[in-house]
């Protein structure tokens, strides 16, 4: 029994190794992101909420480019982010979502091949006005699940013919 637990670890591990090298590789750059629109905290501290958006949102992006050849690289430069939602600024600090808040996203992008040759590469504006009129429920239960869905639906759209799964 014991031997099967440790083949089947090993098995694990080999697996888990696999995979994670399958992946583009991803790079994000945050430009001036004390000048985006709405990064703001309803409640905490305002920048380890920042913090942890940016790596939410990278961790996000790394997510998808395991759907790109490993061989590439997508490299991101974000030069504004304008989270779902307003804070009101009453007795509490509350995010209000409402359809008049939805989020956006400016970016430029590049998918380079091994040998850094451009695949792909422009500059985005993602605005998503349609954001609570959407039916999936992919990440009802995640924070930033509204930028997830509308960055999705970007990636799905541009890399669609460059995905090798």
């Amino acid at each position: 029994m014991m031997k099967f637990i440790t083949c089947l670890l090993s098995l694990t591990v080999v697996t888990f190794s696999i995979t994670a090298v399958e992946a583009a590789q991803v790079e994000v750059k945050w430009t001036n992101p004390e000048k985006y629109t709405d990064v703001d905290s309803a409640e905490g501290h305002r920048q380890k909420f920042k913090e942890r958006t940016f790596k939410n949102l990278e961790a996000h992006f790394s997510k998808l480019a395991e759907k790109l050849p490993e061989q590439q690289k997508l490299m991101f430069e974000v030069t504004n982010l304008d989270l779902a939602g307003d804070i009101n600024y009453g007795i509490k600090r509350v995010r209000i979502i409402k359809d008049i808040f939805s989020p956006r996203m400016k970016f430029s992008y590049e998918l380079l091949n091994a040998d850094n040759t451009v695949v792909k590469r422009d500059d985005v504006s993602l605005h998503d006005m349609g954001f609570l009129t959407h039916s999936s429920l992919k990440y009802r239960n995640e924070s930033l699940s509204y930028e997830k869905k509308m960055f999705d639906d970007w990636f799905k759209k541009t890399f669609e013919n460059n995905m090798t799964k």
